[in-house]
């Protein structure tokens, strides 16, 4: 919808542009609403219920079935996983079946070469505590991360264009440190079932905005994002089983469905996706726009990658928008096991993600 698009451009420019230059204030509700949703948010909190499990501990190295051993030996690549339970893995049993080890898995066999994994994501996380999260990544010196954030946020009421600024200056950071950044933006929380309207429609307009605003600061401080969106709306209100216990956060299935989408923005963010994947025109599916419209769009298509042009007097004003083709990972294997194992994926989780 054009005009939903614009209006959204304008709100995620206005929140972009507060959280660079350190304007406070900025809120996206009306004052009226604030004790009816008040009154909603804990009656969703009383039907979704709490999970007891932490979740899986994945890091390790994976894939080097996949290193090519006519080659000399080269040392694994190192994969970050930074965010909320999204990242972490919250709903699922197994350390293969968390996005992190999903992740991992795949990009070893498209680089044919191993990848290890440190995931400091935490249930719960917010934008704010992406510095302490960072800090411990950097130890690792990593070559990718993946930052999956935002949920916590919206629903723990953070102000929107001061979450904004925090997750700029990690991707900042990050890049400054020689690491390429993937940033899978806040998913659109009208799509879990026990939020309810009137609830259900806010929680999906504040969601929508605040994943425009993160894409314009993450192009912005040299990262690309992926739009997590409703990316399982459909099938997490058609098929229970892709739903962790609580009803809220993804099951195994439906985390793999999100690593498929991440997955090859993290390959192309390190020069892995095939060449023809990535041509230099713009084809069907790929888009250039000023970098608050592509945010926007992608916002409303879940899937999509905002990443900016690379070309000589863009800056970075203007951005790609494409929707890849989503693989799916190899089957992840704990670290120290051999071929074999199945895994799942990831999907925006919610809540205390």
């Amino acid at each position: 919808m054009p005009g939903a698009q614009e209006s959204r451009a304008r709100v995620a420019r206005r929140i972009a542009t507060a959280a660079a230059y350190g304007g406070g204030g900025l809120g996206l509700l009306g004052v009226g609403l604030v004790g009816l949703l008040l009154t909603e948010s804990k009656l969703a909190i009383q039907a979704i219920g709490v999970l007891e499990t932490a979740p899986p501990k994945a890091d390790g190295v994976y894939g080097e079935a996949f290193a090519d051993h006519r080659a000399a030996p080269q040392a694994p690549l190192v994969l970050a996983v930074l965010g909320d339970s999204t990242g972490a893995g919250l709903g699922v049993a197994r350390a293969r079946e968390t996005p992190g080890a999903l992740l991992a898995a795949g990009l070893a066999s498209v680089a044919e070469r191993p990848v290890r994994m440190v995931n400091v994501a935490r249930s719960g996380g917010r934008s704010a505590d992406l510095s302490g999260q960072l800090e411990q990544a950097l130890r690792h010196r990593p070559d990718i991360a993946v930052i999956m954030v935002g949920a916590n946020d919206v629903t723990r009421h953070s102000p929107a264009q001061l979450a904004v600024r925090q997750l700029g200056e990690a991707v900042a950071a990050l890049r400054a440190n020689g690491c390429e950044v993937v940033v899978g933006t806040c998913p659109d929380l009208g799509t879990i079932k026990p939020v309810r309207p009137p609830l259900r429609w806010v929680a999906r307009r504040l969601s929508r905005q605040l994943a425009a605003a993160q894409t314009i600061a993450v192009v912005e401080a040299g990262g690309r994002t992926v739009s997590l969106g409703s990316l399982l709306g459909p099938e997490f209100a058609a098929r229970p089983e892709m739903f962790a216990a609580d009803r809220y956060h993804p099951s195994a299935q439906g985390y793999a469905t999100a690593a498929m989408a991440v997955l090859p923005s993290v390959c192309a963010a390190l020069g892995l996706w095939p060449e023809e994947e990535r041509p230099s025109a713009a084809v069907p599916g790929e888009t250039v726009l000023p970098v608050a419209v592509a945010a926007a769009a992608a916002a409303g298509r879940a899937g999509t990658e905002v990443a900016a042009v690379e070309a000589e007097g863009a800056g970075r004003r203007w951005a790609h928008l494409r929707h890849r083709l989503r693989v799916g990972p190899e089957p992840a294997r704990e670290p120290g096991e051999g071929p074999g194992n199945t895994s799942a994926s990831s999907h925006p989780g919610a809540g205390d993600a």
